[in-house]
């Protein structure tokens, strides 16, 4: 299991910011469930979803964002995990980009590959690896989502869900699978030890101009579509 425990360039868990929470939450003090159930919901709720720079980034500087899509939450907390003895790893894949329209819409969304990077954080409790996806979307803005598309209560596509079960998702954990965008997966990289490992041989297929547009044009226009809907009051929803 130490290699499911290592710290890395990513993983960056010496960072003060890191200590610091954990100090604050006192995670190391619960059980190991406990434990993983406290750091889970912490990167789901208390962590935006919305779009960092770079796939890659560290922990830390997730952590300061205070938002993250797949990866970076993914990232945050295999780090946290980590810190606190709990053994992780990811698993990557590509996802479908029809789960981002609606975050991302009109030129931005045709011209955005077809396939986006994907990872989950696997994660070993009581002698059993556990997939921990359902900690991409936070609850205020996957509640909004739901107001506005009541209508729906199976299979729904976009805003950065693809999932069967719409209505009730299961996004809590509770010594179990979490998933809210696994129904997009349409190729799987497989497991690695560090996210580092993960990226250094994958990464999102954008030349050069289309990573600079994503970086500081398209992901502040994507954020900011997160952050409507997410602040929407419910009598405006249909409107």
């Amino acid at each position: 299991m130490d290699n499911y425990l290592k710290e890395t360039k990513i993983l960056d868990y010496s960072n003060v910011s890191i200590q610091e929470l954990l100090e604050q939450r006192g995670w190391k003090d619960l059980g190991n469930v406990s434990r993983v159930k406290a750091i889970y919901n912490f990167v789901r709720d208390e962590i935006k979803f919305g779009y960092n720079v770079s796939d890659d980034i560290p922990a830390s500087e997730i952590l300061q964002d205070g938002y993250g899509q797949c990866n970076t939450k993914a990232t945050l907390l295999m780090t946290l995990l980590r810190a606190t003895g709990i053994p992780n790893r990811i698993h990557g894949f590509t996802i479908d980009k029809a789960l981002q329209k609606g975050a991302i819409t009109g030129i931005w969304y045709k011209l955005s590959p077809q396939n986006i990077l994907h990872s989950w954080v696997e994660v070993w409790v009581n002698e059993q690896w556990y997939f921990l996806e359902g900690v991409i979307l936070d609850k205020p803005y996957l509640t909004k989502l739901q107001e506005q598309n009541s209508d729906c209560k199976t299979t729904f596509c976009g805003f950065g869900v693809y999932t069967d079960n719409f209505e009730n998702p299961p996004i809590e954990w509770n010594l179990n699978n979490t998933f809210i965008q696994d129904k997009g997966i349409n190729q799987d990289f497989g497991v690695f030890d560090t996210p580092d490992e993960f990226y250094s041989k994958h990464q999102q297929k954008l030349n050069a101009l289309k990573r600079f547009v994503f970086q500081y044009i398209v992901r502040y226009i994507m954020n900011n579509n997160v952050e409507i809907i997410r602040n929407k009051s419910v009598k405006n929803l249909k409107n």
